[in-house]
């Protein structure tokens, strides 16, 4: 499979970023990594390894991207508007960036948004508040507000709430979206969620799939058994739904 790394200075987010590239053609995968997961994880997970055949083939290619949740979400010194705000540094970064990097390396129309685990809330976040980028979106595991306290996952935001917070958490915005237009283009999305039976955030996957369903904005939610919050999940899953 073709292999390429990538760095460059971002002068949005004042510091190097990283990328991998793997596939030379097709649908374009922009994959999100997990909560303390580098660029290099979704390799390291093996789950390209069992697209192998698709991604020879030229039908996808995937773009994973570094995270910076260290200075954003999981920030726990910086002020909660702080830490919001270098998410919202991290989205430019992603759609005034990134983007333009992938369409210079492959001119297929198609982008899917994908992610685990807190890579499912990046690309469920970006991809319904940017529905007009996105043709797909396949998010595993995810949790969709961060501002839940759920067994040992706290409120990201220590109870603080904002503007700022409100657009970016997809189970408080997206009940409140009534232009026309973003909701054609949210309908015209292919939107995968799957999440584990037992799975802490599973009651929040439901709250998204019940908000979507209102907006009549199809989708398709599979329930896995157990947890089904690993690598040895999400490979299988990938299969399936990528």
């Amino acid at each position: 499979m073709n292999r390429e790394y990538h760095k460059w200075w971002s002068w949005r987010l004042s510091r190097e970023m990283e990328l991998l590239v793997i596939g030379h053609a097709g649908a374009k995968v922009l994959v999100f990594p997990t909560r303390e997961g580098r660029f290099y994880e979704y390799e390291d997970l093996r789950i390209p390894l069992m697209l192998q055949e698709k991604i020879e083939a030229g039908q996808l290619q995937f773009f994973c991207v570094d995270g910076i949740y260290g200075e954003s979400l999981y920030c726990p010194w910086a002020h909660p508007e702080d830490r919001i705000r270098r998410h919202a540094q991290y989205e430019e970064y992603i759609l005034h960036e990134v983007f333009p990097f992938m369409n210079s390396r492959n001119p297929d129309p198609c982008v899917i948004a994908h992610g685990c685990s807190l890579g499912a809330y990046q690309a469920a976040n970006i991809a319904f508040r940017h529905p007009h980028l996105f043709k797909k979106l396949a998010a595993f595991s995810g949790r969709y507000d961060l501002t839940l306290n759920v067994e040992h996952f706290s409120n990201l935001f220590s109870g603080y709430y904002s503007d700022s917070v409100h657009e970016h958490t997809p189970t408080h915005f997206l009940p409140k979206v009534d232009c026309p237009r973003q909701l054609n283009r949210l309908k015209e999305m292919d939107i995968v969620l799957t999440i584990g039976k037992e799975d802490p955030f599973r009651e929040n996957n439901e709250l998204l799939s019940s908000i979507l369903q209102c907006k009549g904005i199809g989708h398709q939610i599979h329930f896995w058994e157990d947890r089904a919050h690993s690598g040895y999940y999400w490979r299988r899953m990938a299969q399936i739904y990528v």
